[in-house]
């Protein structure tokens, strides 16, 4: 047991503790006074924007600046703030202060950082690269091996495997390319996974199938994606690495050719395994397989979208009838199992890939694109369509993988214990004082508004009904007309000008199109529009009249027109307690419910605008459409609790969502009431993505007018 310490003694071990921190500081200080003036600013800049969020971290990069400075350019030493910054969001005081006070663990990570690069910095161009490429829709997510479970694609969060960044970047859209071809050309396969499960040694020959299938997929890739392909050579000759060596010859001239399978890697398998030849290096983007992660997602996705497509069927049976003449319906007698059929498409150019066509009644036709979307997803895990799948069964409504199931039993109170709770999304929040986001910043749960039961939707209806009568006839002009197409392989009507082509064709001694019929398509708005609807205690009274009315009027518009639509309210108090609430979403049927919600909008909290934004712009990402719309409906600028986010914060905030929501593709607009809103919403919005109505009666009237201008 150590004796306790006399009191003398206490006292001269608290004047040595104190006089070294007073030379520390005065250490710090003399540093500090020779650096050059900018950085000096600089210094002070950050100095007093962290002393705002604790002061324990400004005093730590105080007194660590100088040795930063020394090694770091400016941009570097603001990347180990915001670091430092990121960590005390998360995880709190004690974790930033070690942040700040270990530069040397922050100057390796400089090191790496001049030459890596980030996935979620180029995430958006990686997605816009396997979103041009066929197949199914694929996300991206970091993990610590290369690898997909057939709908992601797990990539390293930051590649540092070569010396510049330009080859980096390569190597991660490599690797993408790479796991995108084991999804697209049949490498995931149900057979092919129940196939190596039966290896009695399973390690070896997942290498062994690995290897072959990488064969197999160059020479796909390098067909398909010839600039792809270039990358990849130059990656293997930056790593030393051939893709083939060259005793492996004999097997990938097996395997390239235009017509081969993942079958055919799994019989090489079978052979090489009782031969065991050595096996080369696996290539740098080749990664690992994982067949039971990928057995698991794949027998859960086939059974989602078996009874998805069975359900799809129902509709588009139902429509096929009602266009068929009633000579054909009684000619068809009874009715079948299922009056659908597949056949396979030959395609020369594209050997090995199985293309099929639909029949009704053995008649071919063009099915809906959700529909086709769903069958190609079936093919690529199965390799076929078995016919069971094709039998129209219930009715129940489709949500397509991907939308969130309600939560019943989650609780709304997220202030109880922690936050990070079933139910609950994490958004990063932008703050302009750091130039970054505060990373994983705002709590958002997904509710419902309770749909009301009063005399609101009469009273409206009434109250309008001279205005609704024009306003859907207005719609209804802004329908897209039918039109003919030609050169189809079936149809109405023989197209001349296609069949005098084939004609001589055929003089000339080739070989004559199908192609021979004009068909009407009937055309579609492929638009999809959000409306986020401020249900601040700011709407309070004669604005949330209008805002109920204005919105009720409208879904009776848009019925006529059929554009796909959703309506979502926003509210909420603090950081922690961000809310939205859907009133009607994409895949609801506008009805009673629907009408009862819209009733049932009343007037909540505050106006915290970008994470709800962030939120909306996520579920408007999930559409398919050529053009996606975010309108707002508001009666002010943004605002919260805290006095920080309703000042210029909150503003540059919301800016930087809408940012973020451009660059998806969707085309934000703002409708208001406030008056003062040109001081801001040209700065938030752009210098024509919004409106300000002068008059709450007017806005029932301005949002119909508005919608027709945005989507004609």
């Amino acid at each position: 047991m150590s004796k306790p310490l006399d009191v003398d003694k206490l006292e001269d071990l608290l004047e040595d503790i104190l006089w070294a921190e007073a030379s520390s500081k005065r250490a710090s200080a003399e540093s500090l006074a020779r650096l050059a003036r900018p950085q000096q600013d600089f210094v002070l800049h950050w100095v007093r924007a962290l002393e705002k969020d604790n002061t324990a971290c400004a005093y730590q990069f105080l007194t660590h600046a100088y040795r930063a400075l020394a090694e770091l350019s400016l941009p570097d030493v603001e990347a180990w703030i915001i670091h430092g910054l990121d960590v005390y969001d998360r995880s709190g005081l004690f974790a930033a202060v070690d942040v700040f006070k270990n530069v040397d663990k922050f100057l390796e990570r400089a090191r790496i950082a001049k030459v890596g690069v980030s996935l979620e910095e180029h995430s958006g161009v990686l997605e816009r690269v396997i979103l041009g490429l066929s197949g199914r829709r694929l996300a991206l997510a970091a993990a610590d091996s290369i690898h997909t479970d057939t709908e992601t694609l797990f990539l390293p969060g930051t590649a540092c495997l070569f010396e510049c960044r330009e080859d980096n970047f390569r190597f991660l859209k490599a690797a993408a390319a790479y796991l995108w071809a084991q999804t697209r050309f049949g490498t995931w396969r149900l057979g092919v996974i129940e196939a190596l499960a039966c290896f009695e040694n399973q390690k070896r020959a997942l290498r062994l199938f690995h290897t072959l299938e990488t064969l197999r997929l160059e020479a796909r890739i390098a067909r398909e994606l010839p600039g792809i392909h270039r990358d990849m050579c130059h990656l293997n000759d930056l790593s030393g690495q051939p893709i083939c060596p060259p005793q492996w010859g004999i097997w990938r001239d097996r395997l390239r050719g235009i017509g081969a399978r993942a079958q055919d890697s799994l019989a090489l398998t079978v052979q090489l395994m009782a031969a065991s030849p050595p096996l080369p290096e696996p290539l740098c983007y080749q990664g690992a397989l994982y067949p039971e992660r990928v057995e698991e997602v794949l027998r859960a996705r086939l059974e989602d979208e078996k009874a998805g497509l069975r359900s799809l069927l129902v509709r588009y049976k139902k429509e096929l009838q009602s266009e068929q003449p009633a000579s054909e319906r009684s000619e068809a007698g009874v009715e079948q199992k299922t009056p659908f059929s597949a056949r396979a498409k030959k395609d020369d150019e594209r050997q090995g890939d199985l293309e099929l066509e639909i029949l009704f009644h053995d008649k071919p036709v063009n099915p809906p694109e959700n529909v086709r979307r769903l069958i190609s997803s079936i093919l690529l895990d199965l390799g076929e369509l078995p016919p069971d799948y094709l039998v129209p069964a219930g009715d129940g409504h489709y949500k397509p993988k991907g939308s969130e199931p309600e939560d019943e039993d989650a609780s709304a109170d997220v202030w109880s214990g922690t936050y990070h709770e079933r139910g609950a999304q994490i958004y990063n929040e932008w703050d302009f004082r750091r130039q970054s986001y505060r990373k994983g910043w705002c709590v958002m749960r997904e509710l419902t508004v309770e749909p009301k039961v009063d005399g609101f939707v009469a009273e409206t209806l009434e109250k309008y009904s001279r205005h609704l009568v024009s306003l859907r006839k207005t719609f209804e002009a802004l329908r897209g007309e039918d039109k003919w197409l030609k050169k189809e392989p079936y149809g109405d009507e023989v197209d001349i000008d296609a069949l005098v082509e084939a004609h001589a064709d055929a003089h000339r001694g080739l070989e004559m199109s199908d192609r021979l019929f004009t068909r009407l398509d009937r055309v579609e708005r492929n638009i999809a529009v959000m409306f986020m609807v401020d249900m601040s205690g700011s709407t309070r009274g004669w604005i949330n009249q209008a805002e109920r009315e204005s919105l009720l009027l409208l879904c009776e518009a848009l019925e006529t027109l059929g554009d796909r639509y959703a309506i979502y309210g926003f509210s909420g108090i603090t950081r922690k307690r961000c809310e939205t609430y859907r009133i009607k979403g994409f895949d609801d049927a506008y009805g009673e419910e629907i009408r009862g919600r819209i009733a049932g909008i009343e007037p909540k909290d505050y106006t915290r605008m970008g994470v709800a934004i962030r939120h909306l712009t996520e579920i408007l990402n999930r559409i398919e459409a050529k053009t996606r719309i975010l309108v707002t409906l508001s009666d002010g600028k943004p605002d919260d609790y805290s006095d920080e986010y309703r000042s210029e914060y909150g503003i540059e905030d919301t800016r930087r969502a809408l940012i973020e929501a451009k660059r998806c593709g969707i085309h934000p607009f703002c409708i208001t009431i406030d008056k003062e809103g040109q001081d801001y919403l040209p700065h938030m919005y752009g210098a024509v993505s919004y409106t300000i109505v002068d008059a709450v009666e007017k806005l029932p009237y301005k949002v119909s007018e508005i919608y027709r201008r945005l989507t004609a």
